[in-house]
């Protein structure tokens, strides 16, 4: 089973991201976020990000092994550009192209269905971690929830306020926070 995911307006030249990418196609798909990890290009980071997330599409949504994945395919394409001008001698302009990119990852299992959950399997685990929480948990954090949305109480007046710590500041005309 294929599973895609997609990042675009990337604002780093497609050609500068096909440097990284064309490294790991066909790698499984673990080791290929180490080896984004490793490296020093500056569209690394945003390709582990967007490869996590195909992942992370692909247990949550249809149930697959990590372990059983491999990067099948990714596809760079031109995104947006941002048209700019710079000026020259003579009173010249010459025009600067800012590109971006589209980029999609295809991830596919090496093995069909091998450790495959179904939805109804992820279901019944979210359900059961939701039973074991107990109420006292739930309390506190219904405490807690309450004592953050504490609501402040406006002066009629409107000269002064209170803060979270209870101080009362006088509103002033300044430049700058104190």
């Amino acid at each position: 089973m294929k599973v895609h995911a997609t990042l675009t307006n990337l604002r780093i030249a497609p050609r500068k991201v096909r440097l990284v990418t064309h490294s790991i196609v066909g790698v499984d798909a673990r080791e290929s976020l180490l080896q984004l990890q490793k490296q020093v290009k500056k569209s690394s980071q945003p390709i582990y990000d967007l490869l996590k997330s195909a992942m992370a599409n692909a247990t949550n949504n249809n149930g697959l092994d990590v372990a059983n994945l491999y990067v099948f395919e990714i596809r760079v394409g031109d995104g947006l550009r941002l048209k700019r001008w710079l000026p020259r001698a003579f009173g010249r302009a010459t025009p600067l192209l800012h590109r971006g990119s589209n980029v999609t990852i295809i991830l596919e299992e090496k093995i069909e269905g091998k450790n495959r959950t179904t939805k109804k399997a992820i279901a019944e685990t979210v359900t059961v971690k939701g039973t074991e929480i107990t109420e006292s948990q739930d309390e506190k954090k219904v405490a807690q929830i309450a004592k953050h949305t504490e609501k402040i109480e406006p002066s009629k007046t409107g000269a002064t306020n209170k803060t979270a710590s209870g101080k009362v500041i006088k509103k002033v005309f300044q430049r700058k926070s104190i």
